[in-house]
């Protein structure tokens, strides 16, 4: 684990360096308040810090409450060293927001079980944010696909249209269904249905750009999110994913099932997302109607029943 020590005497940080290397602690150093400061809000801040109360430009009481200030998910550790014996002196530090305290000259003991404290918090702390993400990313996860579930890419698609909306920028969302899935599953079974479910993400998300956005809407339905492109060029995009997906079979235990995907694309105008989507919802209905297995994009919703389609051959 990283340890800082920060204290503006030489001798006392080498010494104190020794001891916490000699325990197995990775440490860094500050000669003052100001550079203790700057490691323990950089991005890979140390778990636990030894701090001497008394520095130049921030004292290690200034340092604990400019920590405790922020808004941190993984806070370190901090112990306060200093020669102050005091009970106003101890309550002042912890009430600063140091976690413990130890005097000067200290003892190695001592020392050691407080640090092991620390290190014990720290450990536990990272663990639960651990799980936290674990558990954040599951509920935004499609467990089968693992693409964004319908919760996590209506968030994005809100985030997206605000966005667009703000900026003034282009905006197209176009919702793709698998042709004749049901036919897949009652043919070679529902687990040839979840190879061919994730086979469909994989070459999608390969046909997309990089700050493009997939997520699995419903069964074997999917939002696509596409910024900052609409019209012709959007429908190119759009095709490129639908003859990804189609591009060759999918291999199912043995056998080769073709899939082909129908794709319903909408630009965005004045339209709430909920309204964008209907849009998208209608011209997928165009394109199945048209035969399945290409793009239909949809007219502005002022030009109703105007649509254009991409070549799909």
């Amino acid at each position: 684990m990283k340890a800082l020590i920060a204290d503006d005497d030489a001798s006392s940080r080498l010494l104190l360096q020794k001891v916490l290397t000699k325990w197995g602690y990775e440490v860094v150093t500050a000669d003052g308040g100001e550079q203790a400061l700057e490691l323990l809000t950089a991005d890979d801040p140390p778990g636990i810090a030894v701090l001497d109360w008394m520095m130049p430009d921030l004292d290690g009481v200034d340092v604990c409450r400019r920590v405790r200030a922020r808004e941190a998910t993984n806070p370190p550790y901090l112990i306060l060293l200093t020669s102050r014996a005091e009970k106003h002196d101890v309550v002042t530090g912890l009430e600063a927001g140091a976690n413990d305290y130890v005097q000067k000259p200290f003892d190695r003991d001592e020392l050691r079980a407080r640090m092991l404290v620390g290190r014990r918090f720290a450990e536990l702390n990272s663990r639960l944010l651990e799980t936290q993400r674990a558990f954040e990313k599951q509920a935004l996860t499609d467990a089968l696909t693992g693409t964004m579930n319908r919760r996590a890419v209506l968030n994005r698609l809100n985030a997206e249209a605000a966005r667009a909306g703000r900026e003034g920028s282009t905006l197209t969302v176009a919702l793709m269904d698998i042709d004749h899935f049901k036919l897949v599953n009652d043919r070679h079974g529902h687990a040839a249905g979840d190879v061919v479910l994730k086979a469909v993400v994989d070459r999608s998300l390969n046909g997309m750009r990089p700050y493009d956005a997939l997520g699995r809407f419903g069964g074997e339905e999917f939002l696509i999110i596409l910024p900052g492109v609409g019209g012709a060029d959007a429908g190119l995009v759009l095709e490129r994913v639908r003859r990804a997906v189609c591009d060759s079979p999918v291999e199912v235990d043995g056998a080769r099932v073709s899939v082909t995907v129908s794709i319903g694309g909408a630009v965005r105008a004045a339209e709430s997302v909920d309204d964008l989507i209907r849009l998208a919802d209608d011209a997928l209905y165009r394109a199945k109607d048209e035969g399945r297995d290409r793009v239909v994009m949809a007219g502005r919703a002022d030009e109703e029943g105007c649509y254009t389609r991409a070549d799909n051959r």
